[in-house]
């Protein structure tokens, strides 16, 4: 019989049992243009010694203290009810709770975040965990774990990093580096869709995620929305064919870090509709250790998932990276 744990519910109606998803291999949630556009950006010749010499220049342990500087360590006997669902989601994902931090910080602003790069942690907006319930919450912990077990926190900081930089108009960013944050950003929005599975997997309650995306998207209570309304609405991206390509397309133009919250919802239904989520829930998911797939299947698979335009997109935005990789490198080496 599978290992299941019990936690409660901010819905009220009791406690619920999980199923532990024992030695899960985050490619099991991971969408496949996460994995394909990942997996471009690090055959990109000198893309990674970009971003690490980067991370070099500032220093892992100056960017985590400047990260948690203003924010409080979650623990047993900080912020207990936070640190119990913390325990309940590390034990679903099969991670030990005492390997990555997770923090909160005083802000209103509803976001959380997974950064670091050989120590990875988590922290949670004040103005986020006074929003959610704990199902919610324990949704977006799940999220931002997954970003972790995917290996997305260096990429993340490095991105969050240059659009800090670019916004001070330092003179590498402003120049060549521009070209690398497009493309950052363009996978960072396909990472969200790979970590919304991984926080309905530790949840495994559709509707608990569905939920938590909707008051992120409108910053209001359940006696103030209408699930099944927002659901709708997001239907229309569904049913409406190319229209779901062009809005991703818009949103590399403009430079969001996150894609829209309906869109999100609505790729979430479909992964759901696929079969895909309770086959994991049933036991047949890949195992860490598993061989993993191969580039070019990954790459079919996310042009399937994003048709032409998408890919276009990622292969116009890998070209464009390889080219200015030598001059960045340059700029740093004066």
């Amino acid at each position: 019989m599978a290992e299941q744990s019990t936690t409660g519910s901010g819905s009220g109606v009791g406690p619920r049992a999980r199923r532990v998803l024992t030695g899960i291999a985050s490619r099991s949630w991971e969408h496949p243009g996460d994995r394909a556009a990942l997996a471009a950006l690090r055959r990109i010749p000198v893309f990674d010694d970009v971003l690490r010499r980067l991370f070099g220049f500032f220093g892992e342990k100056p960017i985590r203290l400047a990260f948690q500087a203003n924010a409080v360590r979650v623990s047993p006997n900080q912020f207990p009810r936070v640190y119990a669902l913390y325990v309940d989601v590390a034990r679903t994902l099969d991670v030990p709770v005492d390997k990555y931090d997770l923090l909160i910080s005083q802000t209103p602003i509803v976001n959380a975040g997974a950064y670091g790069m050989d120590k990875p942690f988590i922290i949670l907006n004040s103005g986020m965990v006074s929003l959610l319930d704990d199902d919610e919450l324990a949704y977006i912990i799940g999220h931002e774990l997954g970003h972790i077990l995917s290996d997305h926190v260096l990429y993340r900081t490095m991105t969050q990093l240059l659009l800090n930089l670019a916004q001070m108009g330092f003179p590498v960013v402003g120049l060549a580096a521009r070209v690398v944050l497009v493309a950052l950003l363009e996978w960072n929005r396909k990472s969200e869709l790979s970590s919304d599975r991984a926080g309905l997997l530790a949840v495994q309650d559709p509707e608990v995620a569905m939920r938590a995306m909707l008051k992120m998207a409108g910053g209001a209570t359940r006696d103030d929305t209408n699930l099944q309304e927002f659901i709708q609405q997001a239907e229309e991206y569904r049913t409406t064919g190319d229209v779901a390509d062009q809005v991703y397309k818009i949103l590399n133009l403009i430079g969001t870090t996150h894609p829209f919250w309906v869109l999100r919802l609505a790729e979430t239904r479909a992964w759901i509709e696929s079969g895909e989520y309770d086959r994991i829930l049933r036991g047949d998911y890949a195992r860490r250790g598993d061989p993993d797939p191969r580039y070019q299947e990954d790459l079919r698979e996310a042009a399937d998932s994003y048709k032409k335009g998408a890919k276009d997109i990622l292969d116009g935005l890998a070209g464009a990276a390889r080219n200015v990789g030598d001059v960045i490198l340059g700029g740093f080496k004066r």
